[in-house]
C-alpha cells in the first residue's frame, strides 16, 4: 500500500478568504467611529455657548435628516421635488394633533408622524408623477399650496393662526438634549436608508430610470411602481424630523412647514454635497447650515448675510459642478471615509 509522500505544501488545501483589510477601509472606520462618537458626546462636553452648540447641532441633524431623504428622489430617481416640505408639515402636525388632543409626546409618536407621511407621499407620488420635467416640479409646488390652504382653514389645527404645543416638563437644558438626540437618530436613519437604497436592486433600478426612462422600461422595470415607493420613502424620516421640530418650536403654523423655501433648502444641500451619492446629502447639509450660521454671526440678519451665503455657495459649485463628493470621485481624490457608495 503506498502512502502519499507529498509535502504539504504540495497538497491542495481549501482556500481561506483573504481578511486583509482592503486599503482605506480601517481608516475609514475609524474616522467614521469617531465622527459618530463625537456627536452623541457632544452633550456631555463642556462648552461656553452650550445651548447654542445644541441648537446648531439639532438643526443640522434636521437638514442632514430631510436632505438625505430627499435624494432618493431628486438624487437616485433624477426628478427635482420642490414640494418635500409637505412632508415636514405632514409630520409636525400628526404629532402635533396628538400631543394637544391625546396627550401622547412626539418623542414617541415621531415614527407614527413619519409613516402618515408616507402615505401622504404615496398619495402625492401617485397624482404629481404622471408628470415629468418641468411639469413635475410644477406639480409638487402646486401640491404645497394646495395642503397649505386646506390647512390655512381647517379650524381643528387653529387654521391659519397655528397651534401652540406644550414643551416637555424638563429643564431648559435637558429639553435640548432630548430635542438633540432625537435628531441626531432621525439623521442616522435617514442616511442608512439612502445608504441601503444605494446598495440595493431597487436602488440600481432608480438609477436606470434616472439615465434613461425608456430603456428602463425596455428592460423591464416597472418606472411608474419605482417612482411612487421612492417618493414614499423619502417622506417617512422627513415627516420624523416635522415632528421633532414643531415639538422644539412650541408652535405650528401653517407659513412655517409648509414653505417652497424649505423645499429649495434640501434641494441646494443635496447639490452641493453631490446628488446621487450617500456621502453629498450630509456634507451639503452641514456646510449650508455651518455657512449660513457663521455667516449670521458676522452679519447678523442684513440682506448682507444672505449675499455672502449666496457667494459662498455659487463658488463652490463652480469648482466643484457635481457637488462635491461627486466632483472629489470624478477627479479620483474623494476621501476613503466620504465613499459610501
Amino acid at each position: 500500500m503506498l502512502k502519499n509522500t507529498a509535502a504539504p505544501e504540495d497538497i491542495d488545501q481549501p482556500s481561506m478568504p483573504d481578511k486583509t483589510p482592503r486599503p482605506g477601509v480601517v481608516s475609514r472606520r475609524v474616522v467614521l467611529g469617531a465622527a459618530v462618537l463625537l456627536i452623541l458626546v457632544i452633550p456631555a462636553l463642556p462648552f461656553n455657548a452650550y445651548n447654542y452648540v445644541l441648537q446648531v447641532g439639532t438643526m443640522a441633524a434636521m437638514w442632514v435628516a430631510i436632505s438625505s431623504s430627499w435624494n432618493i428622489v431628486g438624487g437616485y430617481t433624477g426628478y427635482i421635488s420642490l414640494g418635500h416640505s409637505v412632508f415636514l408639515g405632514v409630520g409636525a402636525y400628526a404629532s402635533g394633533i396628538a400631543l394637544v388632543y391625546l396627550g401622547l409626546s412626539p418623542f414617541i409618536t415621531a415614527p407614527i408622524a413619519g409613516l402618515i407621511a408616507m402615505a401622504f407621499g404615496l398619495v402625492i407620488g401617485l397624482i404629481t408623477l404622471r408628470a415629468k420635467g418641468p411639469g413635475f416640479i410644477i406639480a409638487t409646488i402646486a401640491m404645497i399650496f394646495v395642503i397649505r390652504t386646506m390647512v390655512d382653514n381647517w379650524a381643528f389645527v387653529g387654521a391659519s393662526s397655528g397651534m401652540t404645543l406644550p414643551l416637555p416638563p424638563l429643564s431648559p437644558t435637558a429639553t435640548k438634549v432630548a430635542f438633540y438626540y432625537a435628531m441626531v437618530v432621525t439623521a442616522f436613519g435617514a442616511v442608512y436608508l439612502t445608504y441601503r437604497v444605494a446598495h440595493s436592486k431597487f436602488g440600481l433600478g432608480l438609477r436606470a430610470l434616472s439615465q434613461d426612462e425608456i430603456k428602463a422600461e425596455v428592460a423591464g422595470i416597472d418606472t411608474r411602481r419605482y417612482k411612487v415607493i421612492a417618493v414614499s420613502l423619502s417622506a417617512f424620516f422627513i415627516g420624523m424630523a416635522g415632528a421633532i421640530w414643531g415639538y422644539s418650536l412650541s408652535y405650528l403654523r401653517p407659513g412655517i412647514f409648509f414653505a417652497v423655501a424649505i423645499s429649495t433648502e434640501m434641494v441646494v444641500s443635496t447639490i452641493i454635497g453631490g446628488r446621487g451619492t450617500v456621502a453629498g446629502p450630509v456634507v451639503g447639509a452641514l456646510l449650508v447650515v455651518g455657512i449660513n450660521e457663521v455667516s449670521r454671526v458676522e452679519f447678523g440678519g442684513s440682506s448682507l448675510n444672505i449675499v455672502v451665503t449666496g457667494v459662498i455657495l455659487l463658488l463652490i459649485l463652480l469648482f466643484f459642478p457635481r457637488g462635491i463628493v461627486g466632483s472629489l470621485r470624478e477627479a479620483g481624490r474623494l476621501p476613503r471615509f466620504l465613499d459610501w457608495d
